[in-house]
């Protein structure tokens, strides 16, 4: 059923939303909103067709110029692509102008979570992990080894437990050193004379640089908490004698409580399956529940029921006397989907879906008005800025579009100019050669440029389709392009005055299993001159926020804005086999089998469960964080070899057919699963995976949301026939 508004045909859930949850309280009246809402509809889709219609015309001249020059030629290959457009000029390089950016954002360096919103459960931890327990993550993970009686196991282990402590131990001596002493010979921990004194039987210690010491809670010679800080971050010392670890430790030090995620993208796009009005009510519902700070989620955990809350604010006591407030949460943007799709939650006057981003853009950035709104209690963004994600934008004509349409939302909300920020998914390849450009367009909104491998390998992929056969997928990250790429996007954003103003961002650790490799390897995106870079739980936030005690990135930065940028002609080097190299029939099988057990894997959750964002056991069954980006880079790559013939339709189905059942024996502790082998012809998530590839090509720029979201819907409309019918 729709409600008839403004030429507008609203989905009654989401419209009963509006009016009835999100409305209320923001000071805006529903007539204006529906009527503004509408304006902005019909105002802005025809540019957004446009700017679609001018990727498809880029992409076909593009494929023109490869069916007839088949031998890479880069000189005559980056004329080309000026001439048609397709690389743009510079212009002046101006810094980059944002106000009321907060300091999570603009000056402090730390880890970023990125969650699906439409779980609410995830959407909770990820808020609250702004403070995690190093102790538990240390318990929990691989970082600390099972060797020599150390093994996890489903109770407390006092040998592991020891280790835990002595890392602990270990990182207080590296971040926040005693002069004289280690802090595993200290034996008590008080406040005196407004200082952090650190005891042993006989002896007074102080911090080598007494200014870390930032307040404590309890009394001065018993604090129950000791607030430390180092390279901006802060390190909470948990004292408790009567605490499971504190009773056994002659300081008491029960914890150490590390701020973790200082900021988390609430993601509506590529982590979530959400196709109809249905699905992004939910999400929205979630998002004002973000902002409103009321959201909750109750489920069992060890047998016991719980429910999940945000978390409060944090106070303590300054060596004065004073009281000082942290925040409880970590800042919160949310990522918006991008300019292609459309939504049926609603339609226009010709009963076309809208589309999607302009919707998000609207309805996520009236709920954030709760926010702005507060006058008391956490707020999530303490300068009164909302802060929007946009992704897979191909470049500078674009980006300048959700400019002008967050410019009208403003308009339509009240909101002071620029009060929406804009951050900058770098994961287009036209977006790419073109980011500098890019973010003139969004100089005054813009907080946030991230790299994203497996999109941007995705469309590296899609728009060279017909240059020649991609290298294997793990050859693709070694070849000269991405790691081009990666110092390319630091080098535009210090060069237009990112520096303690924006973030600088890079993507995501995909093994959530793997924490002891995560720490042996992710220190490399601090020492890139990242403020940020993404992890898939609390844990590995609080395990990667080490590094950033490790690395003092602005130190960092300084020393990359003296090297010379890297080269447009090696972005422009596509990762393509050379002519003189092949591969063996086995290697060609071993790819094969590695792509389309991934995809299988990750489609048969989204198409049937409605799962966007799942850890996903790969063909070694170690489990992969998985989304749509890495969907589309192994649907495209097949794609890619089937179009140059290094394998054929029939391999390929048969591999499909025969990882279907790996991926369902892989599922079979999963209740909630539906089987593919016993009827490939009739199962919609094997249909669907076989149309991403051998439709693919003619996806635009190779996105897998059209295919996806058609049988989803499919899916869930045979449910919802079933379900009437008893």
């Amino acid at each position: 059923m729709r409600t008839i508004t403004n030429k507008l045909q609203v989905d009654n859930s989401l419209y009963n939303f509006i009016n009835t949850e999100v409305l209320p309280n923001t000071g805006i009246e529903a007539t204006k909103f529906w009527q503004g809402f509408a304006d902005i509809i019909y105002r802005h889709s025809p540019h957004n067709s446009e700017l679609l219609r001018r990727r498809d015309e880029l992409q076909h001249q593009i494929d023109g110029w490869y069916r007839v020059n088949p031998k890479h030629d880069p000189i005559a290959y980056k004329t080309f692509l000026k001439k048609i457009g397709y690389l743009v000029d510079t212009g002046p390089q101006n810094n980059i102008t944002p106000t009321n950016v907060d300091s999570e954002v603009a000056t402090l360096c730390g880890p970023q979570l990125v969650v699906p919103v439409m779980n609410a459960r995830f959407a909770l931890n990820a808020a609250n992990a702004r403070w995690v327990s190093l102790y538990d993550a240390l318990y929990g993970t691989d970082v600390i080894s099972e060797t020599d009686g150390a093994e996890r196991g489903t109770g407390y282990n006092p040998v592991r437990g020891e280790k835990v402590i002595a890392y602990g131990r270990d990182a207080l001596d590296t971040y926040a050193p005693i002069a004289g002493i280690s802090h595993k010979a200290i034996s008590h921990y008080l406040v005196k004379n407004g200082q952090l004194v650190a005891q042993t039987e006989e002896i007074d210690y102080q911090l080598q640089n007494p200014e870390q010491f930032v307040g404590f809670n309890g009394d001065t010679e018993s604090p129950s908490e000791l607030l430390l800080r180092h390279n901006g971050l802060h390190i909470e010392l948990v004292i408790d004698h009567n605490g499971a670890i504190g009773c056994k430790d002659k300081a008491g030090l029960n914890d150490i409580v590390l701020e973790a995620a200082l900021t988390t993208i609430q993601d509506c796009e590529d982590s979530v399956a959400a196709v109809d009005a249905e699905d992004k009510v939910e999400i929205y519902r979630n998002w004002l529940g973000l902002m409103t700070g009321s959201l909750q989620a109750s489920f069992k955990k060890c047998g016991k029921d719980c429910t999940r809350r945000l978390a409060p604010d944090r106070q303590y006591l300054t060596s004065t006397g004073d009281t000082i407030v942290l925040p409880g949460r970590s800042l919160m943007f949310i990522r918006n989907v991008g300019h292609l799709m459309t939504n049926g939650a609603v339609l226009d006057d010709h009963a076309n879906e809208v589309f999607e981003g302009i919707l998000d853009a609207v309805i996520t950035s009236l709920i954030a008005v709760h926010d702005l709104n507060k006058e008391s209690g956490p707020k999530n963004s303490r300068a009164g800025s909302i802060y929007i994600v946009k992704p897979k934008m191909h470049g500078p004509q674009e980006v300048l579009f959700t400019c002008d349409l967050f410019a009208s939302v403003e308009s339509l909300l009240g909101l002071a100019p620029h009060t929406i920020k804009i951050g900058i998914m770098d994961e287009e390849r036209r977006t790419t050669v073109n980011l500098s450009a890019c973010i003139e367009a969004a100089k005054e909104r813009i907080v946030f440029i991230n790299t994203g491998f497996l999109d941007r390998t995705g469309d590296e992929i899609h728009t060279s389709m017909l240059m020649g056969p991609m290298l294997r997928k793990a050859a693709i990250k070694e070849q000269v392009w991405i790691s081009a790429y990666e110092q390319w996007n630091v080098d535009c954003g210090l060069a237009s005055g990112f520096s303690g103003r924006a973030q600088i961002g890079k993507g995501m650790w995909a093994m959530p299993d793997e924490m002891a490799q995560m720490m042996a390897t992710k220190q490399a995106h601090p020492l890139a001159g990242a403020t940020t870079a993404w992890v898939p739980s609390p844990a590995a936030a609080v395990l990667h926020a080490l590094h950033y005690h490790d690395v003092d990135v602005t130190d960092v930065q300084n020393n990359i804005c003296k090297r010379e940028k890297a080269a447009l002609e090696d972005i422009l080097t596509v990762p393509v086999l050379a002519d003189e190299d092949t591969y063996s029939e086995a290697e060609i099988q071993e790819e094969l089998d590695n792509n389309v057990q991934g995809i299988l894997g990750y489609v048969v959750r989204w198409i049937n469960q409605g799962i966007g964002c799942s850890k996903v056991p790969d063909i070694n069954n170690v489990g992969l964080m998985e989304d749509r980006a890495t969907l589309r880079i192994s649907s495209q790559h097949i794609c890619n070899w089937l179009q140059h013939g290094l394998c054929t339709d029939v391999q390929v189905k048969e591999t499909f057919a025969r990882m279907a059942l790996v991926v369902d024996t892989q599922n079979q502790g999963d209740s909630s699963y539906t089987n593919m082998a016993v009827d490939l012809k009739n199962s919609p998530a094997f249909q669907a995976a076989l149309d991403l590839v051998f439709k693919g090509k003619e996806q635009p720029n190779g996105y897998t949301e059209p295919l996806l979201h058609a049988w989803r819907l499919r899916v869930k409309a045979e449910h919802n026939v079933k379900k009437r019918a008893g």
